[in-house]
């Protein structure tokens, strides 16, 4: 994309403008925790870990519940890194949610939500300055199914 990696970094870190407006805590200081949720479907609380402006942002998941899954915990310990780089006057930021696998019985609906967040309303927030959060209604495939 067009953007600066400094544009990247400020918009990914406004996490309310293009992953849920349904985020309470800071989002934008390293060593801070902040909640989301959605629905009943899941809550999470996690923590800022590392902030290099135009670089880096990178958060641990402290504490998870799905409502469908088994296991209830499943995104607990992992670890949701965003790497920013330039290169010739744009800028690429690959995503990863290490310990996000392929076992878990969520991989596939979270697949398909951060695909939906990632590649849509992240990259949309980046190139207009308008992202397309989730404000309560299903967003993704995945949720439409999940809250049927």
């Amino acid at each position: 994309m067009d953007q600066t990696p400094e544009a990247a970094f400020t918009a990914i870190n406004n996490v309310r403008g293009w992953w849920s407006e349904e985020i309470q805590g800071r989002t934008d200081k390293s060593g801070e925790d902040f909640d989301y949720h959605y629905s009943d479907l899941h809550r999470c609380k996690i923590k800022v870990t590392e902030l290099v402006p135009g670089k880096k942002v990178a958060w641990r998941v402290l504490d998870n519940y799905f409502s469908f899954t088994e296991d209830k915990t499943e995104w607990t310990g992992t670890e949701i890194i965003f790497d920013i780089s330039g290169k010739d006057g744009k800028t690429e930021v690959r995503f990863t949610h290490q310990g996000l696998v392929p076992d878990y019985e969520c991989y596939d609906a979270c697949s398909d939500g951060w695909r939906t967040y990632i590649n849509g309303s992240l990259r949309s927030l980046i190139a207009t300055g308008k992202g397309h959060p989730n404000v309560g209604d299903p967003m993704t495939d995945s949720e439409r199914t999940l809250v049927a």
